[in-house]
């Protein structure tokens, strides 16, 4: 169902000092409103993130409106729904998004904060950022919150991004974690940030990535849309980020992992093969990443190891994971089991004790 937005335009022609009474005026409020102090996902940037860190501190610059179109109407229709990008959530939804949240009305969260992010409903040629089919959603959470479980869903092949306003049912889990208090994100500048692996096979072109967090400090649900290019080539963006610092905190910068991604071995005859990587550590556990690579097609994958003396799993993501007598087991769920050849899938897990590199064994249905 298609959804109707009142925009408030205001002219850009404007005077001098009226352009930098409202600069100004933005500022003050995105510095002082709390909405400011929670989260966002920041690659694929979400749609207000990515027109605050591309337009931030050149708002008012008419280019916009022909290089960068969906963020220009955006920017119009209220600015502050870029200065507070991180202010995108609703209170008291209970778990029950889809009874919140109405179709055509998904990347505004229901038309939440009064009506203030509006405009991320529009349809149309958002900027949007190259994935392949398997991939990671960087959260970052600047208060520190935490989360009961972050959900990354993806439109379905077929989908029409350019002309059909998101609903529900366009949607379909490509990757989740569950509770994850923030003392297990790693700690970057201004807060910290998690890496939630997805895989969304047989997609191509043009998508809406759709994130679902719910923050463990209240009953509070983010809701975030970010447009993404299943397939493209990496190029340089028709619009390149402002040099000028922009004028609120600008995101943190991730530090390499500790221990760099190994050279995934290539996989034996029809069968499989798991390479691990060592996502983050800190006292008393670690995170980490295995990912599955086919051989020939495959329908379905299991991935064994031994856990050393004092160390455990305590939960996981992307696979059905569990423990008997010191070995793991991990098999696949609904949407990562068939791969094709050469084609690769990840899952995760966090788990206290001391990190280490677990000897992986993976079989494979054929």
């Amino acid at each position: 169902m298609s959804t109707l937005l009142r925009t408030r335009r205001t002219p850009f022609v404007a005077g001098l000092f009226a352009v930098a009474a409202t600069a100004v005026l933005l500022l003050s409020t995105a510095l002082t409103n709390p909405a400011s102090a929670h989260g966002n996902v920041l690659d694929p940037a979400s749609r207000n993130y990515g027109c605050w860190q591309r337009w931030g501190s050149n708002f008012n610059d008419p280019r916009m409106a022909t290089e960068d179109p969906m963020c220009w109407q955006a920017w119009q229709a209220d600015p502050q729904a870029m200065w507070n990008w991180n202010g995108l959530f609703r209170e008291g939804v209970a778990g029950n998004h889809q009874g919140a949240i109405p179709d055509g009305q998904l990347c505004s969260g229901g038309r939440t904060q009064n009506g203030r992010y509006n405009a991320l409903d529009t349809v149309g040629a958002w900027q949007t950022t190259n994935l392949g089919n398997s991939f990671r959603i960087r959260f970052f959470d600047q208060a520190s919150h935490g989360a009961d479980y972050i959900r990354v869903y993806a439109t379905k092949q077929g989908f029409d991004a350019l002309n059909k306003p998101l609903a529900w049912s366009d949607l379909e889990l490509v990757g989740q974690i569950g509770n994850t208090p923030a003392s297990q994100w790693q700690k970057v500048p201004e807060g910290v940030e998690i890496n939630i692996p997805a895989n969304a096979p047989g997609r191509t072109g043009r998508h809406i990535v759709y994130t679902v967090w719910q923050a463990s400090h209240l009953d509070q649900s983010y809701y975030l849309c970010s447009d993404v290019n299943f397939g493209g080539t990496t190029a340089p963006p028709t619009t390149p980020a402002p040099t000028t610092p922009p004028p609120t905190t600008p995101p943190p910068t991730t530090p390499p992992p500790t221990t760099p991604p190994p050279t995934t071995p290539p996989p034996a005859g029809n069968g499989c093969s798991a390479s691990y990587t060592l996502v983050s550590s800190w006292s008393g556990g670690f995170q980490g990443e295995v990912k599955v690579t086919a051989g020939a097609a495959i329908r379905g994958w299991r991935v064994t190891w031994s856990l050393p003396s004092g160390q455990q799993i305590n939960q996981g993501w992307n696979a059905n994971l569990t423990t008997s007598g010191g070995t793991v087991t991990a098999t696949n769920v609904s949407f990562n089991g068939t791969l094709g050849a050469g084609a690769s899938t990840t899952f995760g897990f966090i788990g206290s004790g001391s990190a280490g590199t677990p000897v992986l064994t993976c079989s494979a249905t054929a």
